[in-house]
């Protein structure tokens, strides 16, 4: 989400920190591992790479120039502050691949693959975090989505596809295989990055012993609740008797998914419990997390 012209000094510190640590994290994960070993990656930076390969063009100056129509892609979807600030991490990274100089760590492709994925997933990750973006294929994807029936998932994908065949026709399918691994890296590194390890959680709860169960959640947990009205019973041995209750809907994080649900066990073992994960929430009761 882009941000506003009223961002606070500390925000702008902090922001400025998580693209800074972003464009080292990528750069080492490129320069020290991907790129000496001729490994590729997915989205916009794999297409990158591949360039670099098969064609030996400056991988700085491809990164560059690659990213221009994204960025103004990023701008028009998202908004000018995220596409200055990814401006800048593209930049960033390509002056550190020029002029900054990062040891090879490892020849080992199994390592190469994990580790180089890691660190490019962080990379990018931490300067989603900072409101910027170092691999631009989300921005395309969600450009496409406007245009076409498929979901960002299946877009990103069916880019990826094609780059890691186009990888395994004009170098080694070994090297396309690996593409894949460090992708699959990468891509689960900033998921994690983004989210956070206490993501929130949705949980809805139906039970007999509601009244009992709203009071624990918010005395003992001091979550916040939502009671929807609701029916239950509906069983197709007697269908027509159902019987009114209140449906509790609260937002936790992950690390409390177990404690509450012990806590609802204890009061109603037969209550019906479900969750989710709330990729975005703002506002209410809510236990602070980090910045997303």
């Amino acid at each position: 989400m882009d941000k506003t012209h009223h961002s606070s000094p500390a925000s702008i510190v902090q922001d400025t920190v998580y693209l800074i640590l972003g464009i080292l994290s990528a750069s080492l994960g490129l320069k020290s591992f991907l790129v000496p070993n001729h490994f590729l990656d997915g989205g916009l930076t794999g297409t990158s790479l591949l360039l670099h390969e098969v064609f030996h063009w400056p991988l700085g100056l491809v990164l560059i120039l690659i990213n221009i129509p994204f960025i103004i892609m990023g701008a028009v979807q998202v908004g000018k502050h995220f596409a200055i600030r990814t401006s800048l991490a593209v930049i960033g990274i390509a002056l550190c691949l020029q002029f900054v100089h990062f040891p090879e760590i490892t020849h080992d492709k199994l390592l190469v693959a994990i580790f180089g994925g890691f660190f490019l997933g962080l990379g990018i990750g931490l300067s989603m975090r900072g409101g910027g973006a170092i691999d631009g294929i989300e921005v395309l994807a969600l450009f496409t989505l406007k245009r076409s029936s498929f979901s960002i998932t299946e877009i990103i994908l069916g880019m990826n596809i094609i780059i890691f065949l186009i990888a395994g026709i004009y170098m080694r399918f070994e090297v396309a295989l690996y593409a894949m691994l460090t992708y699959y890296v990468a891509s689960q590194t900033t998921k994690y990055v983004i989210e956070g390890i206490e993501a929130y959680t949705g949980v809805t709860i139906i039970s007999a012993e509601s009244e009992e169960i709203k009071k624990a959640l918010v005395m003992t947990m001091g979550r916040g609740i939502t009671v929807y009205k609701g029916e239950r019973g509906f069983m197709k041995e007697n269908f027509d008797l159902s019987n009114d209750v209140d449906i509790v809907f609260t937002i936790i994080t992950r690390l409390e998914v177990r404690r509450l649900k012990n806590l609802v066990a204890d009061i109603d073992p037969k209550a019906f419990v479900f969750t989710h994960t709330i990729r975005e929430a703002s506002g209410g009761i809510l236990k602070k997390i980090v910045k997303h």
